[in-house]
């Protein structure tokens, strides 16, 4: 269930859908030397996902990846990204990323029509001297039966546009809502059970 909070900007009704803490897992598969860092390769992946708000006119956004081994145990970080997310009234979705490999992206997209889908494509990309070769990408965020869903195709100036990266995941629950609905429980807490 979308909920949607009454200090959210009105503005981001639509993208409330995105909003909380999600995490999961994924594949990833470097396009060029050094995507995701030195040595690189194709392996799943761990990703926290926070989308928050203050009351303005955008989302805040922040995720972490890092390397699963076989086991599902975190292995090193893959990599970092935050950002700012906006939507206007012709529900045009506008954002601007900072990736911890030295890139700044500008995406520009859609939100889907009656679904909560958003499709977006880099209009811009600005890389530090120590970055790989990226020179764009798209991605495709969706909420999937109270999941949220991504994928995402990366492109250098040799290499055309290829899947890169996707993730399932899951929103987290913060205990302290769970807390609210305790207040009827029984102070032994057996009686819950009888």
């Amino acid at each position: 269930m979308i909920e949607i909070p009454s200090d959210l900007h009105p503005d981001l009704v639509p993208l409330a859908f995105l909003l909380g803490n999600w995490e999961g897992a994924g594949v990833f598969a470097p396009v060029f030397e050094g995507d995701g860092g030195p040595g690189a390769e194709k392996c799943n992946f761990g990703q926290e996902v926070t989308f928050t708000h203050d009351g303005r006119d955008f989302l805040e956004y922040i995720s972490h990846t890092w390397v699963l081994d076989g086991e599902g145990r975190k292995v090193r970080p893959l990599e970092s990204e935050s950002g700012y997310w906006r939507i206007d009234k012709d529900r045009k979705v506008e954002a601007v990323m900072v990736r911890d490999q030295g890139v700044v992206e500008i995406w520009y997209g859609e939100l889907a029509d009656q679904k909560p889908q958003i499709d977006l494509a880099t209009d811009a990309v600005a890389r530090t001297a120590s970055s790989g070769p990226y020179s764009g990408g798209k991605r495709l965020y969706g909420y999937v039966n109270g999941d949220l869903m991504w994928v995402g195709e990366k492109a250098t100036p040799e290499v055309e546009l290829r899947p890169s990266m996707s993730a399932h995941l899951k929103k987290v629950v913060d205990p302290s809502e769970w807390a609210k609905d305790l207040k009827d429980l029984p102070d032994d807490g057996i009686a819950f059970f009888k």
